[in-house]
């Protein structure tokens, strides 16, 4: 059972990944989306939900299945949206050494865009149409899928060019898939995918996957409803409690608190995860987690949706 990216490190996308945890219908409607690309159709998608809901682990799943096909990926970052192209350059910087094959003017637009070469600031029209033709044309050798993280910290640049990409694919067997907590006004009118937080049933299992010990049902009954679902919240929270506390207060050097602790979350963590799971699991780690660090594929974790 894959844990949704957020706790055993970075993950090679070389593996074969099974279906995420109470997934089942979000993972459908990528495996239809990856065999609608093979199949030489485009794609767009907009994954969408709660920080912490699992947006990543989707984006992982999907380019786990992505047999047969070039997977390109860029994810947003909070400190350079205000550096125009950012994001874009992430997604096409593996592309760079093609683009003598698409249209010359196109070709000196992207070129301007990313400093290679000098120039005025390029036209975005023409820099969406350099990047649609890049796309297409490395789409005739192998079907491409784009993976965009992290979206509502996208630069406005490139989010405005990689959505005018995604309105204008056709039958160029290129699929772009964006992950954001709330599609921005770019993404309006692309197909969407909304995640929410997993059922009682599902987070019952998936916090169960990670329990190392026993734990008292009625704590178990409290984290289940105060993470409301949220996947990265039930991984966490019960790493930042003790055996005591997930015993309901039965561990050692705790039994004279009795009485007051079984059955109860502390009460810091009852608030925070009650006002936020996903900001009280990121709180609530593992001590050696750094802020700003992400755990799958090498991007940061605990922001990761």
């Amino acid at each position: 059972m894959l844990d949704y990216g957020y706790n055993r490190g970075s993950m090679s996308l070389g593996l074969a990944i099974p279906r995420l945890t109470g997934r089942a219908a979000e993972c459908r409607v990528l495996d239809r989306l990856v065999e609608a690309v093979r199949a030489g159709e485009s794609q767009a998608l907009v994954v969408h939900g709660e920080a912490g809901v699992g947006k990543t682990a989707l984006l992982e799943y999907l380019a786990g299945h992505a047999a047969g096909c070039r997977v390109a990926r860029a994810a947003g970052v909070q400190s350079e949206m205000e550096l125009a192209y950012a994001g874009l350059h992430q997604l096409c910087a593996p592309m760079l050494d093609r683009l003598d094959d698409i249209p010359r003017p196109q070709g000196d637009a992207l070129r301007t865009a990313f400093g290679t070469s000098a120039g005025q600031a390029p036209d975005r029209f023409l820099v969406g149409l350099a990047v649609l033709s890049l796309l297409s044309h490395l789409a005739e050798r192998q079907p491409l899928i784009g993976l965009i993280d992290d979206g509502q910290w996208l630069d406005h640049a490139s989010a405005q060019v990689l959505a005018f990409v995604a309105r204008r694919l056709g039958a160029e067997s290129v699929g772009l898939v964006f992950a954001a907590r709330v599609p921005g006004n770019e993404l309006t009118g692309l197909p969407e995918l909304a995640v929410r937080g997993l059922s009682e049933a599902d987070a019952r299992t998936l916090l169960d996957s990670v329990l190392t010990g026993p734990i008292d049902h009625r704590v178990l009954d409290q984290i289940v409803a105060e993470t409301r679902g949220n996947p990265l919240a039930l991984l966490e929270l019960p790493r930042g409690m003790t055996l005591a506390e997930l015993a309901g207060g039965f561990g050692p050097r705790r039994g004279a608190a009795r009485g007051q602790h079984r059955g109860k979350l502390p009460a810091p963590r009852q608030r925070a995860a009650a006002a936020n799971p996903a900001a009280a699991a990121a709180r609530l780690g593992r001590p050696d987690r750094r802020p700003g660090t992400r755990m799958a594929g090498g991007q940061p974790a605990l922001d990761r949706r």
